[in-house]
């Protein structure tokens, strides 16, 4: 193969964005695999890009990797996350991808996370060179599985991905490859910088804002297949069985064990042979090859059998399954009735209240997975002394739990705002409990993420939690327990008032689809991983992971860390030797909360991003920091830039936002 290391794609308007392609050799033209992100071509992205995009090269496609308008050194401005420009950029991107010489007119399109919303949102858009599309840890709602709410309720994480969003806007563009002007247009990027954070605050319901970008709004949109992707320690799961029910195209979804990361460097392990899987999905839809695709099962799962709440897993028991069919008639939804004694299938009947402590979720883990150390939900015993806990008998046979668990609640607040927190854990033969669904409500969006109404105190609702998608097997012996809790931090921001939740006992109960094994489970198989040729790294500095939390026990305040010193996810900083340029990031998140009073919820991060080479070493710092009362939430940020130790830009930040039932 031959890389281009940098192509100019035109775009009607005169902005010009930035490409790398990988070209297979020889001079016939062929199809084309189009990625189409963010995070700089250059070196952001390029430890991933090599192996991936030079594996298909090496298999007869063009593979371009594309920065999107006002992102790496492409022209123009980015002044937010799905925006149409996004899409009508892509579209000619898409025309131009296929009026190449090289490209033989049929183009694919495939990401992961960003790559995998866009390419969903472009699938919609149908331009006529698009055959087939792969999109992995994406969704198909932007309000309820992404990574700013969740249950109508603000994730810490809109914080946390707003503030790396800062510095990942911030990078200068290389003067390598657009020239001395590369200084004005950096400078020129900043002064521009949207408050990210701030902007998604501000939209705390189902509203235009969100629609824009989430398919779930018209299915029958997306035209050509699709091949879908998740992972149970991901965070955004639940989208490949939706995507999958109710997609009119062709479709079909796995999910593995893995968090954010492409299949073949996927953990927690297995990793499979993903790019061979891509491959095929290829020569099926551009090509015209059969591979075999439109006979394989509609959704390919691995089941997870009984693990220990540990918070760094490398890899994960089990086994893949498969089901012909998605919704699959073959699961058996079966009722386990909340009973006011607390055993999970009992008949027993009364009222019983819970109000947690402000820290309750010390032990959730991180909402999205990495891969990263120490990121997994630890021994829920942490959190069950905070929660109401029903228990099953143990169990007298494996029992295997598919698909996307309900809670049925007749429940009753105090207060006209409130939240809850639903867990499933696997209670093990020493004590350990693990984890292995939940799903988080903001109560005043019971009924609608669109329209929410305020609680009535004292008055009793019927409440339906769905909880993320699993497959898990229960081993014989253990016992099942579901969870209930009022708070969840520090994975989301707490209500305005300490709330009671008071649940009426066998008029509650949990529905779980179990499933019976299939004989198509013993055809499901995966091809060990097989990259392409890997560019050349050296690691500067390992780097440092750490997590921790802290207890006050006078105050009750407690304080809980991360750390990510060198590299963000403990990659730690890293030299790209081809091009002679250093990156390394760092940033340390310190959440705080007393137990008694939701007010007192503080969230500060304090990052840096780090790239250069010789003569040329750029650095960017920011803080940024959250706080609320009753009735607002209250932003700030600042964000240096330096160049080669002098600064050269500074931007502020101070946001009040009011409140809107969350």
């Amino acid at each position: 193969m031959t890389i281009e290391e940098h192509v100019w794609i035109p775009l009607a308007d005169g902005t010009r964005l930035g490409a790398r392609i990988w070209h297979p050799d020889g001079d016939a033209p062929a199809p084309a695999i189009l990625e189409y992100i963010p995070y700089r071509k250059r070196e952001g992205t390029r430890g991933r890009d090599e192996p991936m995009h030079g594996y298909f090269a090496s298999r007869g496609y063009v593979a371009i990797r594309v920065d999107m308008r006002g992102t790496g050194e492409s022209d123009g401005h980015m002044a937010d996350e799905y925006l149409l420009q996004e899409q009508d950029d892509a579209l000619e991107v898409i025309a131009w991808i296929a009026a190449q010489d090289w490209c033989d007119g049929n183009v694919g399109m495939m990401g992961k996370s960003w790559g995998g919303f866009n390419s969903l949102q472009v699938a919609a858009r149908h331009p006529p060179a698009l055959k087939a599309i792969i999109s992995a840890y994406s969704t198909d709602d932007r309000f309820r599985d992404d990574i700013h709410y969740m249950g109508g309720a603000l994730l810490n994480d809109n914080l946390w991905w707003g503030t790396i969003m800062l510095a990942y806007q911030s990078r200068p563009l290389d003067p390598e490859i657009v020239g001395e002007d590369w200084r004005k247009a950096w400078l020129d990027r900043i002064e521009k910088l949207p408050f990210f954070p701030a902007i998604w605050a501000s939209h705390q319901r189902y509203d235009d804002y969100w629609k824009h970008g989430s398919v779930q709004e018209d299915w029958s949109a997306i035209e050509c297949p699709v091949l879908v992707i998740g992972g149970w320690s991901d965070s955004y799961t639940n989208t490949v069985p939706r995507l999958v029910a109710n997609l009119q195209a062709p479709a079909w979804g796995i999910i593995g064990p893995w968090g954010h990361i492409y299949p073949m460097d996927g953990v927690p392990g297995p990793a499979i042979g993903f790019l061979q899987e891509a491959t095929d999905w290829w020569d099926h839809w551009l090509r015209g090859i059969d591979r075999g695709i439109e006979a394989q099962p509609k959704m390919r799962f691995y089941e997870q059998d009984s693990f220990a709440p540990t918070g760094t897993r490398l890899a994960n028991p089990g086994r893949w399954i498969a089901e012909a069919e998605w919704p699959s008639p073959r699961l058996d939804w079966t009722d386990f009735p909340l009973g006011a004694d607390g055993v999970l299938g009992s008949a027993a009947t009364g009222d019983l209240a819970i109000c947690s402590p402000q820290s309750h979720g010390k032990a959730a883990g991180e909402w999205m997975g990495v891969g990263c150390v120490g990121e997994n939900p630890t021994d829920q015993r942490l959190d069950d002394g905070g929660s109401l806990n029903f228990d099953s008998a143990p169990l007298v046979d494996d029992m295997s739990v598919v698909g996307a668990p309900r809670l049925r609640l007749r429940l009753a607040s105090d207060k006209p705002v409130a939240q809850l927190v639903a867990r499933l854990s696997e209670i093990l033969p020493c004590g350990q409990v693990t984890r292995v669904s939940y799903q988080v409500l903001n109560l005043t969006h019971r009924d609608s993420h669109e329209t929410p109404e305020a609680l009535e105190p004292g008055r009793f609702y019927d409440v339906t939690v769905t909880m993320n998608a699993l497959a898990h097997r229960f081993a014989k012996g253990n016992r099942v327990r579901v969870s209930i809790g009022t708070a969840y931090w520090p994975m989301i921001w707490p209500a305005p008032e300490r709330a009671t939740l008071t649940i009426r006992g066998s008029e509650s109960r949990a529905e779980l689809p179990l499933r019976a094994p299939s004989p198509l489970d013993a055809q499901v198989s995966f091809a060990p991983p097989q990259p392409g040729p890997a560019c050349a790294i050296t690691q500067v500095d390992p780097g440092t992971v750490r997590r921790w939390t802290e207890q006050d026990h006078v105050s009750g305040e407690t304080t809980y860390h991360t750390e990510g010193i060198g590299g963000l996810f403990g990659e730690g900083i890293l030299r790209f030797d081809d091009i002679g340029t250093t990156i390394g990031h760092s940033l340390k998140r310190t959440l705080t909360i007393r137990d008694d009073d939701p007010l007192s919820a503080h969230y500060h991060l304090r990052q840096s991003y780090d790239i250069g080479r010789e003569g040329w070493q750029i650095r960017i710092e920011s803080v940024t920091e959250m706080r609320s009362d009753r009735d607002d939430f209250l932003i700030s940020g600042q964000l240096q830039a330096f160049e080669n130790g002098a600064l050269v830009a500074t931007r502020d930040w101070d946001e009040r936002i009011p409140r809107q039932l969350i």
